[in-house]
């Protein structure tokens, strides 16, 4: 599992010209779910998301989590996000889960982090998404887990 996180002002989710998800201050989780990702994979990265500490304090150091800073997560599946890019000029796919094994483990990302109390708003699955951001800082980040452990 591979996700980009970017510490945002406001993001919003946009299918066929309508809203689907948006969030004020918060991180936008770029989600990519791989063959072989699994439910231990989706807890371990809600869990490390959830204890991030990625916004500013009193003194300007990155000493806030997400919950201090009254911050939200969206949650974008981005099945891009598992592509290759090693041989010839286009992308390879093969990585990525099939659709009906992704779509799953993206909602329990989604349930995990609303377990631990935060608001988190999603885009649609499997639509093709405009993805508008205000990155802060810019902060932007990579996390992977596999097997259940953040590497």
């Amino acid at each position: 599992m591979r996700a980009i996180l970017q510490r945002v002002e406001s993001s919003f989710v946009e299918v066929e010209g309508k809203k689907v998800g948006e969030i004020g201050r918060g991180v936008l989780v770029l989600l990519g779910v791989e063959r072989g990702d699994g439910a231990a994979d989706a807890r371990a990265l809600a869990a490390k998301l959830g204890g991030l500490r990625l916004f500013e304090d009193a003194e300007g150091k990155t000493n806030l989590g997400v919950a201090e800073a009254g911050g939200s997560f969206l949650v974008v599946s981005q099945f891009t996000l598992a592509a290759s890019l090693r041989k010839g000029r286009r992308p390879s796919f093969d990585d990525a889960a099939r659709p009906e094994d992704a779509e799953p483990l993206v909602e329990l990302v989604m349930a995990e982090l609303r377990r631990q109390g935060f608001r988190v708003e999603g885009g649609k699955f499997r639509a093709m998404m405009k993805v508008h951001l205000v990155n802060d800082g810019p902060l932007t980040f990579v996390l992977e887990v596999r097997q259940g452990k953040v590497v």
